[in-house]
C-alpha cells in the first residue's frame, strides 16, 4: 500500500479547494495551491481545445472565460472529456449550476465503453458530485455507470452546507495513489480509497434532464491541474474514509485509530456465543472472507452465533456483506451472554435479510425486520437506492456515540438512528418480542456477534474504531 507522509491536523483554512484520489502511482511532495506550484492550465479561456464531447448531446460552449454546458432534453448525460489521461494529480476549478433540481460532476480518472449509449458511447469512473438539490450532497463521490454511491454525504454531513447556490464554487480534487479526497469552498468533504483506475480521463458533466430544465446551464472556469510533485492537504481525522479495498486500513484509517475485527485469514479474535473456542462446524473461512454455512435456516442449529472475544462500549464499526437469494442473518452488539436462550444471542440488531424472499421481511411491525433495520424495533429507511442486489457485496456501518446514541448506515446512506435508553427506545422494546428482556440494549458493554441463522451469508472487512 501506498505510504504518504501527510501533514496532520483537525482543520486547516478555508482557502476554497476540492479534493480526491485513485489508484496505484507514485506519489511525491511539491507546492499547494497557496504557492507558485506547477500548475497547468486545462482550460484556455477562448476555446475547447483539449476537449472533446462524448456520451449525450448537449452543447458545450465558452462564455467569460468559462466553459458553459447547456442542458438538453431528450439526451442521455453528456460529458466533455479531456483528450489525454491522467494518473496521479491535483484538479482544482471553479463550477456553477444553475438551479437546484439537477445536478453535475466531474468525472476523475474515467473511461468510455464505446457500445454504451446505442453506440454512442457511456462514460463511467469516479465522479465528484455537484448537487444543489435539497439533498445536498456536493463534493460526495459518485461511481458513474458502474457501482453508484461510493461517498454520499450523509457520511459527512457538516460538509454538506458548503456549497452555494447559484455561485462559483471552488472544487479541489486530489487524485493521489488509490485515495481520492474532495474539498468544497474549503471544506473538506469525502475521502475514499479505491483500488480501481490508476488512469483515465478528466470530464464534465451535463446531466440528463426532465423537459422543464432545457437551456439551464452549468458553468467550470479556473480549471488547472498539477501532475508532478504533489504535496496532498491535511485531512481532519473525524472525517469517515470508505475503504473498497478488501479487509485492508489505509495508513490514514490506522492513525485514526480503526482495528480489523477479522483479519481475512484465520478466526483470530471470534470466538462461538455458546463456548469458548470458534465453533467446528458451519463456518468457513476462505479468500479473505468469513461465511456462514447453508443449514436448516434456523437459529444457531449449527455452527452457532460467533462473538468477539473482547467487549466494547461506544463505537464506529464497519462490516462488509453478501446475501444469497432469500437469506437471513444479523450483526449484534452488546452481547452480555447473560440472557439464556436456546437460539440466537440476545443483543440489539442491525438487520440482514433478502426482504424480497424470506418471510421475516413481513413480520414484525411496519417493516421493522427488513434489511438494516433495527430487528423487531425501529424500520430502515425505505429508500431503495442503498440496497444492493442479492449476491453483491453491501456495506453496513452501526456508530455507538459515548452518549448512546446509534446510527445505522447501509453503503453509506443513513438509515436510521435511536437513543439507547431513552423514553422512546423503551416504548419500543416493550412492544417487541424483547419485552422480557431488563433493560434490553443497556448494557454498559458487550460482545460483537455474527449471527447464524442457517442461511449462506459472507461477511469481509470488519473494522471498528473505539470511540472515547
Amino acid at each position: 500500500m501506498l505510504n504518504l507522509k501527510r501533514p496532520r491536523s483537525l482543520f486547516f483554512s478555508s482557502c476554497l479547494i476540492l479534493g480526491l484520489s485513485s489508484v496505484g502511482i507514485s506519489c511525491s511532495t511539491t507546492k499547494s495551491s497557496s504557492g507558485s506550484g506547477n500548475w497547468k492550465d486545462l482550460f484556455n479561456g477562448k476555446d475547447l481545445s483539449g476537449w472533446k464531447t462524448a456520451g449525450g448531446n448537449a452543447k458545450y460552449l465558452v462564455e467569460d472565460n468559462s466553459i458553459v454546458g447547456v442542458m438538453t432534453k431528450k439526451t442521455p448525460n453528456s460529458f466533455l472529456v479531456t483528450d489525454r489521461e491522467y494518473g496521479d494529480f491535483i484538479l482544482e476549478l471553479e463550477v456553477k449550476l444553475e438551479g437546484n433540481s439537477t445536478n453535475s460532476g466531474i468525472q476523475t480518472r474515467s473511461h468510455i465503453d464505446p457500445k454504451g449509449n446505442n453506440g454512442r458511447g457511456r462514460v463511467y469512473g469516479r465522479q465528484v458530485e455537484i448537487d444543489p438539490t435539497e439533498r445536498a450532497w456536493t463534493g460526495g463521490i459518485y461511481d458513474e455507470g458502474r457501482r453508484e454511491w461510493l461517498y454520499p454525504l450523509d457520511l459527512n454531513p457538516v460538509a454538506r452546507n458548503a456549497y452555494k447556490a447559484e455561485e462559483f464554487n471552488h472544487v479541489r480534487i486530489e487524485a493521489i495513489g488509490n485515495e481520492t479526497r474532495t474539498w468544497i469552498n474549503g471544506v473538506p468533504t469525502s475521502y475514499v480509497v479505491d483500488s480501481l483506475d490508476a488512469t483515465g480521463f478528466i470530464a464534465l458533466q451535463v446531466h440528463s434532464i426532465p423537459d422543464n430544465l432545457d437551456g439551464k446551464k452549468v458553468y467550470f472556469k479556473n480549471i488547472k491541474i498539477q501532475t508532478e510533485n504533489l504535496k496532498p492537504k491535511a485531512f481532519p481525522k473525524e472525517v469517515y474514509i470508505v475503504n473498497t479495498n478488501a479487509n485492508q486500513l489505509s495508513r490514514d484509517e490506522q492513525a485514526n485509530g480503526y482495528k480489523l475485527l477479522f483479519n481475512g485469514k484465520d478466526h483470530a479474535g471470534w470466538i462461538s456465543a455458546k463456548g469458548s473456542k470458534f465453533p467446528e462446524k458451519g463456518w468457513n473461512i476462505k479468500d479473505g472472507i468469513i461465511s456462514v454455512q447453508k443449514s436448516d435456516g434456523g437459529e444457531s442449529t449449527n455452527g452457532g452465533d460467533i462473538i468477539t472475544e473482547k467487549q466494547y462500549k461506544a463505537f464506529d464499526l464497519s462490516f462488509d456483506f453478501k446475501l444469497t437469494p432469500g437469506a437471513n442473518s444479523g450483526v449484534k452488539y452488546f452481547v452480555t451472554l447473560n440472557e439464556k436462550t436456546a437460539g440466537s444471542s440476545i443483543g440489539p440488531e442491525f438487520q440482514i435479510l433478502d426482504d424480497a424472499l424470506h418471510p421475516d421481511a413481513k413480520l414484525g411491525k411496519n417493516g421493522n425486520r427488513t434489511l438494516a433495520s433495527l430487528y423487531d424495533l425501529i424500520t430502515s429507511d425505505r429508500n431503495p437506492r442503498p440496497r444492493k442486489p442479492i449476491g453483491v457485496w453491501n456495506r453496513g456501518r452501526i456508530v455507538v456515540e459515548p452518549n448512546n446514541k446509534v446510527t445505522y448506515y447501509l453503503n453509506g446512506f443513513k438509515m436510521l438512528e435511536f437513543v439507547r435508553g431513552s423514553e422512546e427506545f423503551r416504548k419500543l422494546v416493550a412492544g417487541s418480542k424483547y419485552k422480557d428482556w431488563e433493560r434490553f440494549g443497556e448494557a454498559e458493554q458487550g460482545h460483537i456477534l455474527l449471527q447464524d441463522h442457517g442461511d449462506n451469508v459472507s461477511f469481509r472487512s470488519i473494522k471498528i474504531k473505539e470511540l472515547k
